[in-house]
């Protein structure tokens, strides 16, 4: 069967990606997707992991690994054919329209935000451990406004300002983890890692689900497709390395945890990594993984106050939302009002939730975004979109998008009736502010 006549979806955006220099190449991409998608989760999911899994936890790693490797296959072929910077939302958009565009956008921004909050309480909980009674109580409610507030204060003073800030969590995320691993592997007791056999299905999805936040990050740094030098091989090469890399020190700071620990590991929820640090290495090796969780969390937190505002300011610059908020500040060049609309947002959500339950919410909203990219993938693949050359082909062609959807729905099926009955509400909203907007906009002209 021949393709059809080749499309180019977006031949005017095009025009203007082109001024963009192709100088991402497999090891800067990779590195950027290990950069972006090792956060300060892995340094809390091990206690909750094991807490589910016993000594079997590692293998929920390996089945979100799998179901990542499927969603990120499909990032990769959508990602060759539609060059346009953006990531999901481009993708999405271009097959589906500007509703579901728009609906992807809000899943985007619901991803981020749930995001920005889980860590934001995962930061709170290692300050605890220093301090303690620090992230308890009104301390705890005190000391969420108070990092919001700070990361809030810093970018509205300008983007350059917040930008500094992020620089400083790069190595600092992956050398503790690094040394935790090498290190404490000769310190492992086979016996803590027995396991009796299969856990449950409904246990390793629902662990599975959780650990989506662990692994996500791929499709953001795979958004500046315009500036990948050959993306038909550099983006599954990279996408390859990086998951890879991903899987194997996920898996090993896990066993290590568990070998170390053992039964106990479930009960070190606040710093379990640092716990086991401190068991063969002393006060030393416990402060190690602390302020290196603490500096990780820190990196993240800014990282996400910089870039998250930007997407209540588009949202009101088309029309979705106020316009107060769509507002440049003359002097400091930066959106301020969404800026601290973001930080009073993230803020009560975090005050109101835990990492656990924030992060699985972010998880759900993540896994229903890359429903509709792997989704996006097929039809783009089926209309031979290609706006730049030959793009990346997924080995196996449509079955590749057609098992990432059945895997999604799995991952799904995990998440309670409230957990998606919340979602559900955001998302319902969501196409009533769109409508209404709509609306509005054509009583205007009219």
């Amino acid at each position: 069967m021949t393709d059809s006549p080749p499309i180019a979806a977006h031949s005017s955006a095009g025009d203007v990606e082109r001024a963009l220099e192709r100088s991402l190449g497999v090891r800067s991409l990779a590195a950027s997707i290990l950069n972006i998608t090792v956060g300060g989760g892995i340094f809390l999911y091990p206690a909750i992991v094991a807490g589910g899994l016993g000594a079997a936890a590692w293998l929920a790693y390996v089945v979100c690994a799998v179901a990542f490797g499927l969603i990120v296959l499909c990032f990769a072929e959508a990602g060759s054919r539609v060059k346009l910077t953006g990531g999901p939302y481009a993708y999405v958009g271009t097959v589906f329209g500007p509703f579901v565009g728009y609906i992807s956008g809000v899943l985007l921004w619901l991803l981020g935000v749930q995001a920005h909050a889980a860590i934001a309480n995962g930061f709170v909980k290692g300050i605890n451990v220093f301090f303690p009674g620090a992230g308890i109580g009104a301390a705890r409610t005190v000391m969420i406004l108070a990092v919001f507030g700070f990361f809030a204060a810093v970018n509205v003073r300008g983007v350059r300002q917040g930008a500094r800030l992020i620089e400083i969590a790069t190595v600092a995320k992956l050398l503790p983890l690094a040394v935790f691993v090498l290190c404490g592997a000769f310190f492992i007791s086979p016996a803590n890692l027995a396991w009796p056999g299969m856990p449950a299905v409904s246990s390793l999805g629902r662990m599975s689900i959780l650990l989506v936040f662990a692994f996500s990050g791929v499709e953001s740094a795979l958004a500046p497709s315009g500036e990948v030098k050959d993306p038909s091989r550099t983006v599954p090469r990279a996408v390859g390395i990086a998951m890879i890399g991903i899987t194997v020190l996920y898996v090993s700071v896990q066993l290590v945890a568990q070998g170390i620990l053992g039964a106990t590991l479930p009960s070190h929820n606040d710093a379990p990594l640092a716990a086991a640090a401190s068991r063969v290495f002393g006060p030393a090796g416990g402060l190690l993984l602390l302020v290196g969780a603490s500096i990780s969390m820190f990196g993240y937190l800014s990282g996400m106050m910089l870039a998250m505002p930007r997407t209540l300011f588009a949202f009101a610059r088309d029309g979705y939302l106020p316009r107060a908020l769509a507002k440049v500040n003359p002097v400091t060049h930066v959106p301020a009002a969404a800026i601290v609309a973001h930080a009073v947002a993230v803020s009560a959500l975090a005050i109101s939730g835990t990492f656990e339950s924030l992060a699985i919410l972010s998880n759900i909203s993540a896994l229903l975004l890359y429903l509709l990219c792997s989704a996006a993938a097929f039809e783009l693949r089926r209309r031979n979109v290609r706006e730049a050359g030959e793009p990346f082909r997924i080995p196996g062609g449509a079955a590749v998008p057609v098992l990432s959807i059945l895997v999604i729905l799995f991952l799904l099926s995990n998440a309670n009736a409230a957990e998606m009955r919340s979602i559900s509400i955001v998302i319902l909203l969501a196409v009533l502010l769109y409508f209404f907007r709509n609306k509005s906009t054509a009583r205007a002209a009219a």
